[in-house]
């Protein structure tokens, strides 16, 4: 009999990113052990908005389209194929255009993003309204990508982690690790607050951890750990149909210089606000939850008033009801923002069987199932997808 210890793969962290990739490394036969320190979901995964997909793949697809339209269609098949319910739904999404300097950028983004075959419209709010009734009238207009959608994020991550252990996988939560040690042969040990474990291969998926861990092994992963608050209603009737956020955000980041001592596309440089980010919706509870902030700011996990109420402000010109409604609760997560902007997803150079899946920003819940999909393939097959080139680890993770 298998010491239970003892596994092909040895996954840490049990996020989104780590359970997709036990789940597609179990269909191909591997035995695999996921080690969390928490509870499944209890970070990142389990604390967004829950958004999902894009602009669709395109006539020439690369990384992000794989890893947007791919990671759709793969929450798509757990629930319609698979029968997980985790409310998956896919009405699309609105981005409000807030002026007209807006709009004529908008226009000119969504001429290009079709004669790439993406799927991306320009409404007026009239045209919105038709299909998003609580759309603001007073501005501009909308971007509406049909390919995108929205499931609940803690449902999802938990029903990946019952696929993988149906399959096999040992999911093991409450185990911290400690140290991992390279022994001669190649093969792994790994040190946890609850015993020893061993495997042929490691996959870091840790996300904002990324770091720390890091640390451990001696190598320096460029991942800021960058800070995301939350806030929601109490349970409406049924009011806001679609993914819902604001233009504002990617308008600005185009024009700004790029600050090395920062990631890219973050709402603050130290205490300072460049710009105002949207995102959110209505879960099936009904709740009405929006987001948006992304600040560098080490481990904390206290939302700020002010923030909150910047969202709630700029919710309340995209969706006018808003305004009107009680914040029943607020909450923040920590998500992990490569220093490059790119996602790191691949093998580590500097040691053997190490392999690594972080770097995916805010957008990790959305993109982490086709990330854990492409990393398993690559440990099963020994050879990385074409499209993960720009996601190489050897750019970036260095020796310290």
């Amino acid at each position: 009999m298998a010491n239970p210890k003892e596994s092909d793969v040895l996954v840490i962290g049990a996020g989104i990113c780590g359970v997709t990739t036990a789940f597609h490394l179990a269909q191909h036969g591997h035995r695999v052990t996921v080690l969390e320190r928490g509870n499944i979901a209890s970070e990142a995964s389990g604390v967004n908005a829950g958004g999902l997909g894009g602009l669709g793949w395109g006539n020439n697809p690369d990384l992000q389209s794989y890893l947007t339209a791919g990671s759709f269609e793969i929450f798509k098949s757990l629930q319609l194929d698979m029968g997980y319910d985790i409310e998956f739904i896919a009405p699309g999404g609105l981005q409000g255009i807030h002026n007209e300097e807006q709009w004529d950028w908008v226009r000119d983004r969504v001429l290009n993003y079709q004669t790439q075959g993406y799927h991306a419209e320009l409404l007026t709010s009239r045209e919105a309204r038709a299909i998003e009734p609580e759309a603001s009238e007073s501005i501009p207009g909308f971007m509406y990508l049909s390919k995108r959608g929205k499931a609940n994020p803690t449902k999802t991550t938990v029903a990946f982690g019952e696929a993988a252990s149906a399959l096999g996988t040992d999911l093991r939560i409450g185990h911290n690790v400690e140290d991992m040690n390279q022994q001669t042969d190649g093969s792994w040990q790994v040190q946890t607050n609850q015993g020893i474990f061993s495997a042929k291969t490691i996959v870091l998926a840790v996300g904002a951890w990324s770091k720390p861990v890091g640390d451990i092994l001696g190598i320096d992963i460029p991942v800021a750990p960058v800070k995301g608050q939350m806030w929601a209603t109490a349970p409406m009737p049924p009011s806001i149909y679609h993914l819902s956020g604001s233009i504002e955000s990617a308008y600005d980041w185009d024009r700004q210089t790029p600050d090395a001592s920062f990631p890219p596309d973050i709402t603050h440089r130290g205490n300072t606000r460049i710009t105002r980010h949207l995102y959110g919706g209505q879960s099936r509870n009904g709740e009405i939850i929006f987001g948006g902030d992304r600040q560098l700011v080490g481990y904390d996990y206290t939302p700020t008033a002010n923030g909150i109420e910047v969202n709630r402000g700029q919710a309340s010109e995209i969706i006018p009801m808003v305004s009107k409604l009680p914040i029943t609760r607020t909450w923040a997560g920590i998500m992990p923002f490569s220093m490059d902007g790119k996602p790191i997803i691949g093998k580590i150079p500097l040691f053997d069987n190490l392999f690594i899946v972080t770097g995916l920003a805010s957008s990790g819940f959305g993109r982490g199932p086709m990330s854990g999909k492409l990393l398993a393939d690559y440990i099963h097959t020994g050879h990385p997808a074409p499209v993960l080139a720009e996601a190489d680890p050897a750019r970036c993770v260095v020796f310290q």
